[in-house]
């Protein structure tokens, strides 16, 4: 018998490179970046920092240590370079000239993951839409990078198709895109216009790439979604029913991870998921509090909602892997209105988030003790489902009910009963 042949995608093996004024900050972003690059599915060799005030405009980092990252690449035998920050169409092709490989950016690299991770129809169309934008000025640089080792980070998904047509083509695909992105976001309006009716309140869950959140989601709702220990494991958008211990319903749901230097091209074309916090009601800002870069998280996470114009909020810090946190300090938030500490993993504080979700509720809600006439039963039923019923003792001339309702519907609802 012939022995098989196991054919493999080659993997892609890179050098990192940075260039900044503050290296422990560049260390910290390189960190990132390499776990951005592993869940790409490359290998990272070696990382290579330059200290320089302004980042050089034409070939990112100086001509001294373009020669050490030549040498690097020759000795390593890499397959390719990933720069930390998003490149000119002409830092790109001067670094492939002056290097002789594929070269990569950070944007590239996080596309590349979400056109991978993308599974809804809506998802594609956003992941298409960022790529088609973000190549359609790069088509020379990237072509010379693709012809010389085809395939890898950077050219998957719908996006890799379209390198071999012109940039006129590419431009009429982005218009038809765009036309599609339409459709879905006055589909999401009418469905959000559904919620407004029937006065459900909804709580957004937002935060740095993998703080948890889908995790939370899955911990508060049984949702059932993935949640792996990964940068942007998930990326279509999940809402769920939650029922608090008051009887309470809330719509719970989550939204992309954000990251720093998150690329504008994504934000724009997502911008109708990510504004799914702008029409909630509270906003759960989960922070891994194990991270020891939480404070960077965080302030990235509050810049982002200050970019999609998303202010005037109640805010929910929500301190999560507190089983993973090895300092007994209590990490503090101090933009935010309330915080709690829980381990989505665990289970450990739920309970408490809970409650103080139904107690954000409840100070928004007027209490009503009110007897309906038995033939007005319908109105209480209206209450349990808008509301938080806290009893109804059935008497002899009607039912005694005792509740918590929106204030905006006590005068239309119930005030004539």
């Amino acid at each position: 018998m012939a022995d098989l042949i196991e054919i493999r995608e080659e993997e892609e093996r890179v050098i990192l490179i940075a260039a900044g004024s503050e290296e422990s900050d560049m260390a910290t972003s390189l960190d990132e970046l390499e776990e951005l690059v592993k869940t790409a599915g490359a290998v990272t060799l070696d990382r290579i920092i330059q200290n320089r005030e302004q980042i050089h405009p034409v070939t990112y980092i100086g001509k001294g240590k373009l020669e050490e990252v030549r040498e690097r690449i020759q000795e390593l035998e890499a397959t390719g370079v990933v720069c930390d920050d998003e490149l000119s169409p002409v830092q790109m092709r001067n670094l492939e000239d002056a290097l002789q490989t594929k070269v990569m950016d950070r944007t590239m690299v996080i596309l590349d993951i979400f056109a991978a991770r993308a599974s809804t129809a809506e998802g594609k169309i956003q992941v298409e839409l960022a790529q088609l934008k973000y190549r359609a000025v790069r088509l020379v640089g990237l072509r010379n990078s693709l012809s010389r080792l085809g395939g890898g980070i950077g050219t998957r998904g719908p996006g890799e198709k379209k390198l071999e047509i012109d940039r006129r083509l590419i431009h009429e695909r982005i218009s038809v895109r765009k036309a599609e992105l339409e459709e879905v976001k006055r589909h999401r309006d009418r469905i959000r216009r559904q919620r407004e009716k029937s006065h459900t309140p909804v709580a957004a869950i937002v935060g740095y790439t993998n703080a948890g959140k889908s995790t939370l989601l899955n911990r508060l709702t049984a949702a059932g979604i993935l949640a792996e220990d990964k940068l942007f494991a998930t990326l279509d958008p999940t809402t769920r029913s939650l029922l608090l211990p008051g009887g309470q319903n809330i719509l719970v749901t989550d939204t992309v991870g954000f990251i720093r230097k998150l690329p504008h091209h994504l934000i724009e074309a997502f911008r109708s998921t990510l504004e799914e916090a702008k029409y909630c009601d509270i906003i759960l800002h989960v922070v891994d509090c194990s991270n020891p870069s939480m404070d960077m998280q965080m302030h990235v996470v509050y810049e982002t909602l200050r970019d999609l114009e998303i202010g005037d909020k109640t805010i929910v810090t929500v301190f999560n892997k507190i089983d993973r946190r090895q300092d007994a300090e209590i990490p503090r938030d101090l933009q935010s209105d309330y915080q709690v500490q829980i381990s989505a993993k665990t289970g450990e504080g739920i309970e408490e988030l809970k409650k103080l979700l139904e107690q954000i509720l409840r100070s928004r809600y007027i209490y009503l003790e009110r007897l309906f006439a038995y033939r007005e039963a319908g109105r209480i039923q209206e209450i349990r489902r808008i509301g938080e019923l806290l009893s109804e003792e059935y008497l002899a001339d009607g039912i005694l009910v005792k509740a918590y309702i929106p204030a905006e519907l006590f005068a239309g609802l119930f005030q004539d009963a």
